[in-house]
């Protein structure tokens, strides 16, 4: 019979023991040793019915095909454009997966992208030797105008956006901020500057907090807050950039 040793969403350290038996797997970030279950990183304790498993409470974004995320052009070469993804690795996006225009060969590519725009993008593939390839070819897929960039960890994005989109689009609805979470962890905000600063708090309250129960109700109390103290109640962002 297998027994947990630690609680659900607890943070444990490498070589600390989780559990033991044989009715649990391991899977990311924990390792089995005989009879039991070890953890091989620092991370928060996650169980999903037999499945055990670490989430990694910081580092860099782990690039996976199809995922939508928001890059940054730090180069523009002859045939596309390397963008820099909160990553280890860059990430290439070529002529043909920007544009269904017609691009002529030699052509000034900064007339389409250039250093430091942002741009929301599609990975369309990782290669064994971690070669990333974009593609915006795809709804909602363009360049960013004007905003606030922030970076958050990239494993709190789930919680960031939350269930179908919930938790983001309280902070849209409560600050009147059109906002845009990067899988990577890349996150645009665009409002009023007092409302930036509040969508920003609130995310970042997420990010730390995201481990504890009562997060939404957490959150909602938080902005209800902070909006009351804004000189004027900003109206809801619009649909198309939800």
């Amino acid at each position: 019979m297998g027994e947990l040793l630690v609680q659900d969403k607890s943070i444990v350290v490498p070589g600390e023991e989780v559990a033991t038996g044989m009715d649990f797997l391991p899977t990311e970030g924990v390792y089995r040793d005989g009879d039991k279950l070890v953890a091989s990183r620092l991370g928060l304790f996650s169980v999903d019915g037999r499945l055990v498993k670490l989430i990694p409470l910081a580092g860099k974004y782990l690039p996976k095909r199809g995922d939508v995320i928001i890059g940054k052009v730090i180069d523009v070469a002859i045939s596309g454009w390397r963008t820099e993804i909160n990553s280890a690795y860059t990430a290439m996006l070529s002529m043909k997966d920007a544009t269904s225009e017609f691009i002529a060969r030699g052509a000034d590519l900064t007339r389409y992208f250039t250093f430091g725009d942002y741009l929301v993008t599609s990975i369309v593939n990782v290669t064994s030797q971690n070669l990333v390839d974009l593609s915006m070819k795809g709804p909602g897929l363009r360049k960013l105008p004007e905003g606030r960039i922030i970076t958050v960890a990239p494993n709190k994005v789930p919680r960031i956006i939350g269930k179908q989109g919930s938790m983001v689009s309280m902070i849209k609805d409560a600050t009147g901020c059109k906002i845009i979470v990067g899988q990577n962890g890349i996150v645009w905000l665009q409002g009023e500057p007092e409302q930036e600063l509040v969508a920003v708090s609130a995310l970042r309250k997420i990010e730390s907090e995201s481990h504890i129960s009562g997060l939404t109700d957490r959150i909602k109390a938080f902005l209800d807050e902070e909006v009351r103290k804004l000189p004027q109640r900003p109206g809801p962002s619009s649909s198309e950039d939800r």
